[in-house]
Protein backbone atom coordinates (compact mmCIF):
# COMPACT_ATOMS: atom_id res chain seq x y z
CA UNK A 1 0.00 0.00 0.00
CA UNK A 2 1.66 2.95 -1.35
CA UNK A 3 1.06 6.48 0.99
CA UNK A 4 0.79 9.80 -0.47
CA UNK A 5 2.95 11.95 2.16
CA UNK A 6 2.18 15.72 1.10
CA UNK A 7 4.37 18.18 1.89
CA UNK A 8 3.86 20.23 5.13
CA UNK A 9 2.34 23.06 2.82
CA UNK A 10 -0.17 21.14 1.55
CA UNK A 11 -2.47 21.68 4.27
CA UNK A 12 -2.66 25.72 3.72
CA UNK A 13 -3.32 25.60 0.27
CA UNK A 14 -7.28 26.10 -0.59
CA UNK A 15 -7.02 24.76 -4.47
CA UNK A 16 -6.04 21.33 -4.93
CA UNK A 17 -7.38 19.90 -8.32
CA UNK A 18 -4.41 17.86 -8.16
CA UNK A 19 -1.48 16.19 -6.56
CA UNK A 20 0.79 18.75 -4.96
CA UNK A 21 3.73 17.42 -7.21
CA UNK A 22 1.49 18.67 -10.09
CA UNK A 23 0.14 21.23 -8.84
CA UNK A 24 3.18 23.89 -10.08
CA UNK A 25 2.50 22.42 -13.74
CA UNK A 26 -0.97 22.65 -14.10
CA UNK A 27 -1.22 25.95 -12.31
CA UNK A 28 1.31 27.24 -14.87
CA UNK A 29 -0.85 25.74 -17.56
CA UNK A 30 -4.08 27.29 -16.63
CA UNK A 31 -2.53 30.42 -15.48
CA UNK A 32 -0.31 31.17 -19.19
CA UNK A 33 -3.59 29.85 -20.72
CA UNK A 34 -5.66 32.61 -18.94
CA UNK A 35 -3.29 35.20 -19.41
CA UNK A 36 -3.09 34.64 -23.16
CA UNK A 37 -7.29 34.86 -23.52
CA UNK A 38 -7.18 37.73 -20.75
CA UNK A 39 -4.13 39.38 -22.62
CA UNK A 40 -5.78 39.20 -26.24
CA UNK A 41 -9.58 40.06 -24.55
CA UNK A 42 -8.22 43.04 -22.03
CA UNK A 43 -4.99 43.77 -23.34
CA UNK A 44 -3.76 46.08 -20.54
CA UNK A 45 -6.81 44.95 -17.81
CA UNK A 46 -5.00 42.16 -17.28
CA UNK A 47 -5.99 40.45 -13.77
CA UNK A 48 -2.88 39.97 -12.30
CA UNK A 49 -4.67 40.11 -8.92
CA UNK A 50 -6.76 37.08 -9.62
CA UNK A 51 -4.21 35.31 -10.89
CA UNK A 52 -1.87 35.77 -7.76
CA UNK A 53 -4.59 34.47 -5.32
CA UNK A 54 -4.89 31.48 -7.26
CA UNK A 55 -1.33 30.79 -7.13
CA UNK A 56 -0.91 31.22 -4.24
CA UNK A 57 -4.01 29.41 -3.44
CA UNK A 58 -2.47 26.03 -5.03
CA UNK A 59 1.47 27.01 -4.52
CA UNK A 60 3.97 27.99 -1.61
CA UNK A 61 5.25 31.62 -2.58
CA UNK A 62 8.43 30.88 -4.57
CA UNK A 63 6.88 28.19 -7.06
CA UNK A 64 3.60 30.89 -7.17
CA UNK A 65 6.14 33.80 -7.66
CA UNK A 66 7.62 32.05 -10.59
CA UNK A 67 3.84 30.52 -11.85
CA UNK A 68 2.92 34.81 -12.07
CA UNK A 69 6.23 35.76 -13.22
CA UNK A 70 5.55 33.51 -16.39
CA UNK A 71 2.10 34.56 -16.79
CA UNK A 72 3.27 38.31 -16.72
CA UNK A 73 5.93 37.12 -19.42
CA UNK A 74 3.16 35.98 -21.47
CA UNK A 75 1.12 39.11 -21.62
CA UNK A 76 4.06 41.54 -22.65
CA UNK A 77 4.94 38.65 -25.34
CA UNK A 78 1.49 39.00 -26.23
CA UNK A 79 1.50 42.35 -25.81
CA UNK A 80 4.82 43.66 -27.64
CA UNK A 81 4.70 41.08 -29.98
CA UNK A 82 0.90 40.69 -30.96
CA UNK A 83 -0.98 43.51 -29.66
CA UNK A 84 2.07 45.65 -31.06
CA UNK A 85 2.59 47.61 -28.18
CA UNK A 86 5.00 50.84 -28.79
CA UNK A 87 8.65 49.71 -27.74
CA UNK A 88 9.36 53.05 -25.86
CA UNK A 89 11.05 53.86 -22.30
CA UNK A 90 7.85 54.77 -20.59
CA UNK A 91 5.63 51.54 -21.93
CA UNK A 92 8.58 49.21 -21.28
CA UNK A 93 8.86 50.60 -17.75
CA UNK A 94 4.79 50.14 -17.27
CA UNK A 95 5.65 46.53 -18.30
CA UNK A 96 7.94 46.04 -15.34
CA UNK A 97 5.56 47.90 -12.95
CA UNK A 98 2.74 45.55 -14.01
CA UNK A 99 5.39 42.59 -13.34
CA UNK A 100 6.69 44.07 -10.04
CA UNK A 101 2.90 44.76 -8.83
CA UNK A 102 1.84 41.52 -10.12
CA UNK A 103 4.27 39.59 -7.41
CA UNK A 104 3.75 42.12 -4.95
CA UNK A 105 0.02 40.69 -4.99
CA UNK A 106 1.34 37.26 -5.32
CA UNK A 107 3.34 37.98 -2.04
CA UNK A 108 0.75 39.36 -0.11
CA UNK A 109 -1.84 36.96 -1.45
CA UNK A 110 0.42 33.94 -0.05
CA UNK A 111 0.44 35.89 3.58
CA UNK A 112 -3.20 36.51 3.87
CA UNK A 113 -3.87 33.15 2.96
CA UNK A 114 -1.85 32.12 5.46
CA UNK A 115 -3.44 33.98 7.94
CA UNK A 116 -7.03 33.18 7.57
CA UNK A 117 -8.97 29.90 8.26
CA UNK A 118 -9.75 27.23 5.34
CA UNK A 119 -12.87 27.85 3.27
CA UNK A 120 -13.60 29.52 -0.16
CA UNK A 121 -14.77 32.84 2.18
CA UNK A 122 -10.25 33.65 2.53
CA UNK A 123 -9.83 33.81 -1.47
CA UNK A 124 -12.60 36.69 -1.74
CA UNK A 125 -10.78 38.83 1.11
CA UNK A 126 -7.81 37.66 -0.43
CA UNK A 127 -8.31 39.03 -3.93
CA UNK A 128 -9.50 42.39 -1.98
CA UNK A 129 -6.15 42.37 -0.71
CA UNK A 130 -4.54 41.63 -3.76
CA UNK A 131 -6.13 43.84 -5.55
CA UNK A 132 -5.34 46.53 -3.67
CA UNK A 133 -1.85 45.81 -3.17
CA UNK A 134 -1.77 45.55 -7.37
CA UNK A 135 -3.39 48.95 -7.72
CA UNK A 136 -1.47 51.28 -4.65
CA UNK A 137 1.59 49.87 -6.48
CA UNK A 138 0.62 50.79 -9.87
CA UNK A 139 -0.91 53.72 -8.30
CA UNK A 140 2.66 54.38 -6.71
CA UNK A 141 4.39 53.94 -10.47
CA UNK A 142 1.90 57.03 -11.85
CA UNK A 143 4.44 60.31 -10.35
CA UNK A 144 7.64 58.60 -12.40
CA UNK A 145 5.74 57.47 -15.43
CA UNK A 146 2.66 59.18 -15.48
CA UNK A 147 -0.97 57.68 -15.96
CA UNK A 148 -3.05 59.28 -13.05
CA UNK A 149 -6.30 59.37 -15.21
CA UNK A 150 -6.46 55.44 -15.41
CA UNK A 151 -7.21 55.51 -11.59
CA UNK A 152 -10.64 56.97 -11.46
CA UNK A 153 -13.11 55.22 -9.30
CA UNK A 154 -15.38 53.76 -12.09
CA UNK A 155 -11.84 52.19 -13.41
CA UNK A 156 -10.65 50.88 -10.15
CA UNK A 157 -14.12 49.39 -9.49
CA UNK A 158 -14.65 48.04 -12.96
CA UNK A 159 -11.11 46.10 -13.00
CA UNK A 160 -11.81 44.96 -9.48
CA UNK A 161 -14.88 43.27 -10.53
CA UNK A 162 -13.27 41.96 -13.91
CA UNK A 163 -10.53 40.40 -11.16
CA UNK A 164 -13.07 39.04 -9.08
CA UNK A 165 -15.04 37.55 -12.30
CA UNK A 166 -11.66 35.91 -13.25
CA UNK A 167 -11.29 34.56 -9.87
CA UNK A 168 -14.60 32.62 -10.04
CA UNK A 169 -13.65 31.23 -13.07
CA UNK A 170 -10.15 30.11 -12.58
CA UNK A 171 -11.61 28.83 -9.03
CA UNK A 172 -14.43 26.56 -11.04
CA UNK A 173 -11.41 25.84 -13.95
CA UNK A 174 -9.70 24.40 -10.98
CA UNK A 175 -12.90 22.43 -9.42
CA UNK A 176 -13.80 21.16 -12.64
CA UNK A 177 -10.01 19.57 -13.15
CA UNK A 178 -10.23 18.16 -9.51
CA UNK A 179 -13.94 16.39 -10.12
CA UNK A 180 -12.69 14.88 -13.83
CA UNK A 181 -10.00 13.72 -12.44
CA UNK A 182 -7.61 13.70 -15.95
CA UNK A 183 -4.34 12.89 -14.27
CA UNK A 184 -5.23 10.08 -12.27
CA UNK A 185 -5.46 11.62 -8.56
CA UNK A 186 -8.16 9.65 -7.08
CA UNK A 187 -6.52 6.71 -8.54
CA UNK A 188 -2.97 7.18 -7.21
CA UNK A 189 -4.40 7.97 -3.73
CA UNK A 190 -6.16 5.03 -3.19
CA UNK A 191 -3.46 2.66 -4.56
Amino acid sequence: MALSIQPSHADRLLLHPVTPRLAPMVCFALLTASCALASFALACATPFAAFAVVAAAMLPLRPALLVVTGSWLVNQTIGFGALHYPVDGSTVAWGFAIGAAALLSTAISSAVLRMLPQGRTPLAVTLVAAYAAYELALLAATPFLGGEGAFTAVIVTCLGLTSAAWLVGLVAACEIVRLLDPFGRKGAMSA
